[in-house]
């Protein structure tokens, strides 16, 4: 390991940074020197533009992968390698606004009914009746699931936070049965890899996802997180306090709750199109 690079770690550890976002801001320094082919800390912000640019319009990367390497990057040039802000010149990234892909109750179900695996079915009901980040469902442990006060405990979610989130009556009975055919009261993950010894793969549960999606017959949603989408919809749907949600979610600001009110049906039901409002002129009426 070069210097710089153990440095960076040691400032993203100072700053408690999660693994994943570690290995994220690495590998974007890692890329952009890979590509010169030279030291990160020898190129100019040209150099950094260009390759932000090869990013975009060649290899056609993500919107939001784009944004992962510019932040690592940011860090580098500006934590690591101390230089001001202003050398980093970077235009401001304007956010990109997506409201998320909802799914009924009812393709849920088939959904659910499709996947014959008990691991697998059961990993995709945890992370929608308790709004799970995937990354929170894979290292649910036996312990977590609290059937008293039938709650789920998250430990270490976004943020390094921990929080308690709703166990479904219907999940809790489906995860005991699971759990005395499959596993012993010693087992460590609730979701364990094929090794047992340690947690799922976050890439594994997006496979188990997708490959449901096709069987089931399903196009809309963008990978798991979907599920986490629908469970704070239909909750909105149900009438339940945005404020109780923003806990059960884990988020820190109510407005990133609030956004999913503009994908309840039950806000559009109250609201009638003007064509089936009485009076409107009939369309065989209207000149060519």
């Amino acid at each position: 390991m070069t210097q710089l690079r153990q440095k960076m770690i040691q400032e993203m550890q100072l700053r408690r940074f999660s693994p994943r976002t570690q290995r994220s801001y690495v590998s974007a320094v890692v890329g952009l020197a890979g590509y010169y082919k030279q030291p990160p800390d020898k190129l100019t912000n040209d150099d950094v533009k260009k390759y932000l640019l090869y990013l975009m319009n060649e290899r056609k990367l993500s919107w939001s992968t784009c944004n992962q390497v510019v932040c690592g990057l940011r860090f580098f040039y500006t934590v690591t390698l101390g230089n001001e802000l202003k050398d980093f010149d970077i235009p401001p990234r304007k956010n990109k606004k997506q409201l998320p892909e909802i799914l009924s109750k009812e393709s849920l179900e088939r959904l659910f009914a499709c996947v014959t695996n008990p691991k697998h079915r059961l990993l995709l009901m945890t992370t929608y009746s308790a709004g799970l980040r995937v990354s929170e469902v894979v290292k649910l442990r036996p312990q977590h699931i609290d059937s008293e006060r039938m709650t789920i405990r998250v430990e270490q979610g976004k943020g390094n936070k921990d929080r308690y989130t709703i166990l479904s009556e219907r999940l809790l009975k489906e995860l005991r049965a699971y759990w005395i055919m499959y596993y012993s009261s010693t087992a460590t993950w609730l979701f364990p890899s094929r090794d047992m010894n340690n947690p799922m793969n976050i890439s594994t549960a997006q496979k188990i996802y997708y490959s449901a999606c096709r069987k089931a017959g399903i196009t809309k949603g963008m990978g798991i997180h979907t599920l986490r989408h629908c469970f704070a919809t239909h909750l909105f749907e149900e009438g339940i306090d945005p404020r109780i949600i923003q806990v059960l979610m884990g988020h820190n600001h109510i407005s990133t709750t609030t956004r999913y009110m503009q994908v309840t049906r039950t806000m559009f039901k109250r609201v009638r199109s003007p064509l089936d409002i009485p009076g409107t002129p009939d369309s065989t009426t209207i000149d060519a």
